[in-house]
């Protein structure tokens, strides 16, 4: 595997702004310029989207302002990423620690010290993959990619009204990529889907006697949602508007919905299903009975 610019252009790295700036733009890793003992871009200036490796361009920003801070943009502009580790709030030290120890985080090509007591962990990008920036603040990690930038070294910010540097502590020729979208799912996890509910499968002969005593079974939380899932399979199961209504209104009542509410959503589901105009006495009444002649739907076989 190939050094990586980035470790020669750290190994030598001039205390100096200008001298680093010009240092990693030798090394192709293009540069741009940030308010002295601060983190944003020259006033004037489009910040990442103005990075350059040109040396006239460089030196004409150092020449204005000396004391500039030295930023990169992260991800394919430069070739790298960084993984951010704060301790504003929340110490990310310890998710630093437990990704470690789940094999998310490789040697890094770089280790640097913040002037706040954090820490950066740069890695070469993944050339295949794009890596937008993401931020996981309760577990005190930031990951610098695509859309990004981070100041490097020899930069000074205040912390506790001293400028403190930006140092290198360790450089690693042999680092491979990080996998962000796992490391992102590993510190900040999707919450499991919640249970659902029990849903009968309408296949027999007593389907709708089924579905009528399941929908006498649901609790708060689940009745609306039941209610018109009970409602979208009638209707598919050809019974009307009105026959559906009148065959659950009974079990919905009896878990606490008004007739109102069984009507709504019995129109709802017949618009999701059917979405023909649907004959009812009002927009908010509830649906218009069928023939009385017809048998009820209680007991009727359902294809």
């Amino acid at each position: 595997m190939a050094t990586h610019s980035l470790i020669p252009a750290f190994r030598t790295l001039s205390s100096d702004p200008t001298m680093a700036a010009q240092r990693l733009a030798d090394a192709g890793i293009p540069v741009f310029a940030c308010v002295p003992g601060g983190k944003r871009p020259l006033p004037g200036s489009r910040g990442f989207l103005d990075a350059t490796t040109k040396p006239t361009l460089i030196n004409t920003w150092w020449k204005r302002v000396p004391t500039a801070n030295l930023a990169i943009p992260t991800g394919r502009a430069s070739g790298v990423v960084v993984v951010d580790v704060d301790v504003h709030g929340v110490n990310g030290f310890e998710a630093l620690r437990r990704a470690r120890a789940a094999g998310l985080l490789p040697v890094p090509l770089a280790l640097v010290r913040t002037p706040s007591g954090g820490m950066h962990l740069y890695y070469p990008a993944d050339p295949g993959t794009g890596q937008r920036s993401w931020q996981v603040a309760r577990a005190g990690i930031d990951f610098r990619g695509d859309g990004g930038y981070i100041i490097t070294p020899p930069s000074r910010v205040q912390v506790d009204g001293i400028r403190r540097a930006y140092a290198v502590a360790e450089l690693h020729a042999d680092s491979q990529p990080v996998d962000a979208a796992r490391l992102r799912d590993f510190l900040d996890p999707k919450p499991p889907e919640p249970p659902r509910a029990y849903r009968p499968v309408l296949s027999s002969a007593d389907a709708v006697d089924r579905i009528v005593s399941w929908v006498g079974t649901l609790v708060e939380g689940e009745r609306n949602r039941g209610l018109f899932w009970a409602a979208c399979r009638l209707a598919e199961h050809g019974l009307t508007p009105a026959d559906t209504y009148d065959v659950l209104r009974d079990p919905a009542q009896t878990v606490g919905l008004s007739e109102r509410e069984v009507a709504v959503t019995v129109r709802s589901a017949y618009r999701t299903t059917q979405p023909a105009p649907i004959n009812s006495a009002s927009s908010s009444a509830p649906f218009v009975r069928c023939d009385p002649q017809r048998a009820s739907p209680v007991g009727r076989r359902l294809p």
